[in-house]
């Protein structure tokens, strides 16, 4: 009997349900054309930056999961906890402040733009693809100008003449395995080399009417466990995810106080929605240990990047202690904070100001800022002061002697062909002490690595103006910088 009673009375709230929540009979479904309007907007809202940190910034690290979630987010606050997420996902650290995987990821797409360009950006060839992916091999056999080279026994043997070509070889790679080979061969001698499964491709001779066929011994496979197709389609899979149900919560205060500190900011492009902001600080030697917090957020106080470090002076000869720190951040306006800790006399300092990271826009003639520096060096690997494999130390004081050389660094991008004009004025006297030309090309990345004598300039400040004019594009661009030369 209660069964009974219970289900007239489930029959009867139903009823009920349906009596007031009637469907609104006026409204009319959406039309096409408003159905189209509704996705334009919707399209509209992962245009830059989202949309090209989605197809350039991690193109070849998300996966296909992530990359559909990413699409169904509805507005921007959705849109930056996701990008916040993906990386926390794959922080080897999460104890830790720095997402070495993050930073890692962005060096690797540095060097594949300065290294593999050829007409395109570096980051979109192959060679860049796997340098991003799987990082520099352990072995490299180059052949840049192609040339004779050796038949294997299974291609016939004796000598061919070869296209350009490199051999990438990895001991190990997750889900490929051991001895991991790629090969890389330039057909079109252009400069970009494309991945290849043919061992024959390179082989210039291989297609002439009068070359002879190599034996019908099958086609070798590029791995003892793969075969060539096998180890072309994990190529092209991004990496897997470790860290799948990582949190992270991040609040400190910084503290006001005072202690002497120079701060400066410089900006590389990387991709059009990351750009390198390289944070350099320098400390008087009477401060030899200095405990360092840095913290980015946005306008609205969300964190983006906190970074903590120790500074030293390494020896009693340094008149002063220089530290960077780089991080990458998309084109927008940030706050940076810094507060830094004499570890001897207990002094503090505090800095604040605004970030404004400027934009990149692709196929438009474009720099990074113009460095003055102490110190340009080419180095192997990561570390302070490295971009690409250059060693770049910026003078923050901007303060030179005359037995000192000027060291001049600056990146071009999208620059075709022109010229770079060099332009010294002094600015209490409005003088050009230094004005020349230079005829540049370039494919896609030109740097600029120069020293400048400081002999002939009499004591004083100057400022240097850069600008490259860019003929194919009918386009220029300028960068200048102040010093100043005490004798």
């Amino acid at each position: 009997m209660r069964d009974k009673l219970l289900v007239v009375f489930c029959s009867l709230c139903s009823f009920a349900i349906a009596q007031t929540v009637q469907p609104d009979t006026t409204a009319q479904p959406l039309s096409a054309k408003e159905k189209k309007k509704r996705d334009q907007k919707l399209r509209h809202e992962l245009q830059s930056p989202y949309r090209i940190w989605l197809n350039v910034d991690v193109a070849y690290i998300i996966t296909d999961e992530e990359r559909r979630a990413f699409r169904q987010l509805s507005n921007d606050d959705e849109r930056e906890s996701f990008i916040e997420q993906f990386w926390l996902r794959r922080d080897p650290t999460p104890d830790t402040q720095e997402n070495e995987f993050k930073e890692e990821h962005y060096r690797r797409i540095a060097y594949a733009n300065e290294h593999f360009a050829s007409g395109i950006p570096g980051w979109k060839t192959d060679r860049g693809r796997t340098y991003i992916v799987y990082g520099p091999p352990d072995e490299i056999d180059s052949h840049p100008s192609g040339g004779t080279y050796q038949l294997p026994q299974d291609q016939g043997g004796g000598q061919s003449q070869a296209f350009p070509f490199e051999t990438w070889r990895y001991r190990y790679i997750e889900r490929i395995g051991t001895n991991a080979v790629f090969e890389f061969v330039d057909t079109t001698m252009s400069g970009e080399y494309h991945i290849t499964i043919d061992p024959t491709e390179k082989n210039a001779l291989a297609h002439t009417p009068m070359s002879p066929q190599p034996p019908a011994t099958g086609t070798p496979s590029m791995r003892d466990e793969f075969t060539p197709l096998e180890l072309l389609s994990n190529w092209g899979r991004p990496p897997a995810i470790k860290y799948t149900d990582l949190e992270a919560m991040v609040s400190t205060t910084v503290r006001y106080n005072t202690l002497p500190m120079l701060v400066r900011t410089d900006f590389i492009p990387v991709t059009p929605a990351s750009i390198y902001a390289n944070i350099t600080l320098q400390f008087s030697a009477s401060n030899p240990t200095v405990n360092l917090y840095g913290r980015i957020t946005t306008l609205s106080r969300r964190v983006v990047q906190v970074f903590e470090d120790v500074v030293t002076v390494d020896s009693a000869s340094q008149l002063s202690a220089v530290y960077q720190k780089t991080i990458p951040l998309a084109p927008g306006r940030y706050r940076l904070s810094i507060a830094a800790k004499d570890v001897t006399g207990g002094d503090t300092a505090t800095y604040e100001a605004a970030l404004d990271v400027p934009p990149f826009e692709q196929d438009k003639l474009a720099a990074s800022s113009l460095i003055l520096a102490d110190l340009i060096e080419r180095v192997a690997g990561a570390g302070q002061f490295v971009i690409g494999d250059t060693k770049v130390r910026p003078r923050v004081t901007a303060t030179f002697r005359n037995d000192e050389k000027l060291g001049i660094y600056l990146q071009l991008y999208h620059f075709t062909n022109g010229t770079l004009e060099y332009q010294i004025t002094n600015s209490s006297t409005n003088a050009v002490v230094l004005d020349t030309t230079e005829e540049e090309h370039s494919a896609s990345q030109l740097t600029v690595k120069k020293w400048l004598p400081l002999n002939s300039l009499s004591p004083g400040e100057y400022t240097l103006r850069i600008t490259a004019v860019d003929r194919k594009l009918g386009d220029e661009i300028a960068r200048s910088a102040t010093f100043t030369i005490n004798p």
